[in-house]
């Protein structure tokens, strides 16, 4: 079983924080790292940074870099890449400071749950096992939806809830009056599929079943029966069932992917699509109904609020980073100062009155 949805997010989400201060016999800290940046009680080290770049540069190859570009572009950008973890240090702290800590690992547990029973496994425990067959270290998945859970969890909490709740009855109605376009139900459309996998199978003879399959559907066959027959996507264990026909839900087709988008275009409702490659196999959706788009605006206050947040969400959470980092006790060494300060906004006199509370906030030695 392989498991590319974890490989994906490893590459792509790159937040990994830990680090690893070795001791030596008698009990004094030895320096092993170079520290890159002070961040209240907490360091940011050369081996986090080159670890980060070099997952950087592998999701950067998957968009389709050759090795040399990625590599390139990941230099450029690496004061960016400091301040970001900089930035994510705090949030994590934060995190800790509101005693967020054991809300996220329950998350993190009923997610790796999840994802055990999509893939028809019946534990956590035995999720890791596969991952680990995989190549995959299950601790450091965990670890890296740990801590995006954790950074979305402290916006949420101290930025999102606050604008949401803080626009005013007024302001609701007159964002809704304006940008009525925004709340006019789109079409959507109410999907089942059939899914055959390719994993560890020649792929040309799973689209050719899958053709075979399209050709059988449009020449008549029933849908569920066939779904039930030879749907190899699994819930709660068990196969698709022919009461249930493969659906997989309702969807507004602006949220839509743009390549699923490409092959519902022209099918109607019963109709079916050519084969669609997915990481691990192909998919076969049935459009079972269309429902046109509303002309009429529908008022809807969660979701005027919503909209109203969507606009002032990068804004806002830009703003409390900020006051994050102004309150913050924030050392960067010499050699990565000059670069990484300005994006901070961190000025010189700043820095230097930073620097003067050196000795009130930084963390008394052993």
């Amino acid at each position: 079983m392989k498991f590319k949805y974890f490989a994906a997010f490893a590459a792509l989400v790159i937040l990994t924080f830990s680090t690893r201060p070795i001791f030596a016999q008698e009990g004094e800290m030895q320096v092993v790292d170079e520290v890159i940046a002070q961040v209240n009680d907490d360091v940011i080290t050369l081996s986090q940074l080159k670890r980060e770049s070099k997952e950087r540069i592998e999701a950067l190859k998957q968009s389709g870099m050759t090795e040399q570009q990625a590599t390139e572009q990941v230099a450029q950008k690496q004061a960016e890449l400091i301040a970001t973890l900089i930035n994510e240090k705090l949030l994590l702290q934060k995190g800790k400071e509101l005693d967020l800590a054991g809300e996220i690992e329950a998350e993190v547990n009923r997610r790796m749950l999840q994802i055990a029973q999509e893939q028809g496994i019946n534990s956590i425990e035995k999720l890791h096992q596969a991952m680990q067959q995989s190549g995959l270290n299950p601790e450091e998945v965990r670890r890296t939806m740990r801590s995006e859970m954790m950074k979305q969890a402290v916006f949420q909490q101290e930025v999102d809830r606050r604008v949401y709740l803080g626009f005013s009855p007024d302001e609701v109605k007159k964002y809704y009056d304006s940008h009525q376009d925004k709340f006019r139900k789109p079409e959507t459309v109410k999907l089942s599929e059939i899914y055959l996998s390719a994993t560890g199978k020649d792929e040309a003879s799973v689209k050719a079943r899958a053709l075979e399959l399209i050709a059988q559907i449009r020449a008549g066959a029933d849908f569920g029966a066939i779904a039930a027959a030879n749907s190899e996507r699994e819930k709660n264990g068990q196969r698709t069932a022919p009461q249930d026909k493969g659906y997989v839900g309702e969807f507004d087709l602006p949220q839509l992917r743009e390549d699923l988008l490409k092959f519902l275009k022209d099918v109607k409702a019963g109709g079916v699509t050519e084969p669609i490659r997915t990481p691990d196999g192909y998919q076969i959706l049935r459009v079972d109904a269309r429902v046109p788009a509303s002309a009429t605006p529908t008022f809807n206050e969660n979701r005027v609020r919503e909209s109203m947040l969507m606009e002032r969400q990068p804004k806002e959470r830009e703003s409390y980073l900020q006051n994050l980092r102004n309150e913050a006790f924030i050392k960067i060494t010499e050699t990565y100062r000059a670069s990484v300060e300005p994006l901070l906004k961190i000025t010189p006199p700043a820095a230097a009155k930073t620097d003067e509370k050196d000795d009130k906030k930084k963390p008394k030695k052993p």
